[in-house]
């Protein structure tokens, strides 16, 4: 696969990603059809997504990159739809993990 195509791969799996946690608060513990159904489809897209982005890059950068920009995307998702404010250490909390991110993906060296 070329690495265009996995970096797409990993786009879309961060798309969905945030989607179907966001849809996790929205089907009320699973009781509501439609989100839950939504919820566990764009889970699976998920990860179909992120498996086909590590068959051409490294593990440590693809996951790294989806689980701190779904984290992200997740609570700017709360700040939105719910109202949901973090306090100083949920912020500080946010931006250690795009800070670890960037570390990764830019710092980080494969053996």
């Amino acid at each position: 696969m070329k690495p265009l195509l996995a970096y797409l791969f990993l786009a879309n799996g961060i798309i969905f990603g945030i989607a179907s946690n966001s849809l996790a608060k929205i089907s009320h513990g699973f009781t509501k059809f439609t989100p839950s159904f939504l919820c566990i489809l764009f889970m699976c897209i998920t990860m179909f997504s992120i498996a086909k982005a590590m068959s051409a890059l490294p593990v440590g950068f693809a996951y790294s990159t989806y689980s701190g920009l779904t984290v992200t995307g997740v609570v700017l998702f709360a700040v939105l739809k719910f109202n949901q404010i973090p306090n100083i250490y949920g912020i500080v909390g946010i931006i250690l993990i795009i800070i670890g991110v960037v570390m990764v993906n830019y710092l980080g060296k494969l053996n």
